[in-house]
């Protein structure tokens, strides 16, 4: 039987020390934004030696869990949706980049989801949610010669949708499906040439969330996504 070596027996520690931490912040210890102990106290604590505590840190700093900032103690983050969307997106960029099903199944969620939040919105919309969804048209209309400020209003738009709900989740999941569309597969978000359809159906959109009508709503929406489905894939083909 092979006896494991020390880069085995090291990590084997900084799991140890990491599952000690998320202890210490799970069970009411320390709230968030508090510090955590220094390297030297959990040295000592914890009987391990300084790289065990640092790779367990980072291992935490990476979960989103923990903050660290250079001179500083690390602190336990606060909670934060957009945080914990942002933990999966290089797992979700290697995905998308390396598995054409992945993409084909994120257009298909992206598509549900966004005809389910225009329903929602049509049923929970108020003379605020309207008026900004119309702002943020207008200023995507004044971006037409600007491709990527006209694209990130476009996110925009569909997260301000979302976020009628009232439900951050859906807020952060809106801008979260979007980003990783706009940011790994651009041609996917985007066409030049099509802005003005865009704008048009982004006003029906509005329209349909005004008129309290969550079918129409939701039908505008369904309309929206696969005509630019449509003319992405004639853009593709050249």
């Amino acid at each position: 039987m092979q006896t494991p070596g020390p880069a085995s027996q090291k990590r084997k520690l900084s799991d140890d020390v990491r599952v000690r931490l998320l202890a210490m912040i799970e069970g009411g210890r320390t709230r968030p934004g508090d510090p955590l102990p220094s390297e030297r106290e959990l040295m000592d604590q914890l009987g391990v030696g300084r790289p065990v505590i640092r790779e367990a840190m980072q291992a935490l700093e990476q979960a989103g869990l923990i903050e660290i900032r250079h001179g500083e103690r690390a602190r336990v983050a606060e909670p934060s949706v957009g945080r914990m969307v942002d933990q999966v997106s290089q797992s979700m960029k290697h995905l998308l980049i390396h598995s054409p099903a992945t993409l084909e199944h994120l257009k298909e969620a992206r598509l549900t989801f966004e005809m389910e939040m225009a329903r929602m919105a049509a049923r929970r919309a108020g003379p605020s949610d309207l008026d900004r969804l119309a702002e943020t048209v207008a200023e995507q209309a004044s971006a037409l010669a600007e491709p990527r400020r006209f694209r990130l209003l476009d996110g925009r738009f569909h997260r301000d949708i979302a976020a009628i709900s009232g439900n951050p989740i859906w807020a952060a999941l809106s801008d979260a499906l979007f980003r990783w569309l706009n940011d790994f597969h651009v041609d996917l978000v985007s066409v030049p040439g099509a802005e003005a359809l865009t704008l048009a159906e982004h006003r029906d959109i509005i329209a349909a969330i005004a008129s309290g009508n969550a079918d129409r709503a939701a039908a505008m929406m369904a309309d929206h996504l696969n005509r630019a489905n449509d003319l992405y894939r004639k853009a593709a083909r050249g």
